[in-house]
């Protein structure tokens, strides 16, 4: 649920953003007459953004290959709809991490006007898989171009 990163700083803070295009599945259901995009959607684009980013904060703080599991979410606000052609801006602030898990709030955020936010917890697995860690470098490269992209400018 993430186009690019647009700005980061692994386990401190990050900024992403999600292209809202009116071809995604989920519109089909959600809602044919009126498509409106699924809070829980937007709530998984927060997640990813902030648990990558306390993994990252990990790795680069102790080496610790773990993958961050999302256990809770507390306190999510949905105050905007958000529509095909919206762009979606994510920001991820680290709040705490110990050796288990880390907490990070996140907001999403449409031409600077707040659409939802929530607090989300984080459990730490170490990884034993290569094949989900070389997609998971994928990924991350992927939305890092992003991030070179936008630098650029």
């Amino acid at each position: 649920m993430i186009d690019r990163i647009t700005s980061w700083d692994p386990g401190h803070r990050g900024t992403a953003v999600k292209n809202v295009a009116l071809s995604e599945d989920f519109f089909d259901d959600h809602f044919p007459s009126k498509p409106i995009m699924p809070g829980v959607l937007i709530i998984e684009g927060m997640a990813q953004l902030s648990g990558l980013l306390l993994e990252e904060g990990v790795r680069r703080d102790t080496g610790k290959n773990i993958k961050a599991l999302m256990s809770i979410v507390e306190r999510a606000k949905f105050r905007l709809p958000t529509y095909p052609g919206d762009t979606l801006e994510y920001e991820a602030v680290g709040v705490s991490v110990n050796e288990l898990g880390g907490r990070a709030k996140a907001q999403a955020r449409i031409r600077g006007e707040l659409v939802a936010e929530c607090t989300l917890t984080f459990s730490f697995h170490e990884i034993h898989n290569e094949k989900l860690e070389a997609r998971r470098a994928e990924v991350l490269a992927l939305w890092m171009r992003g991030l070179d992209q936008h630098a650029a400018r």
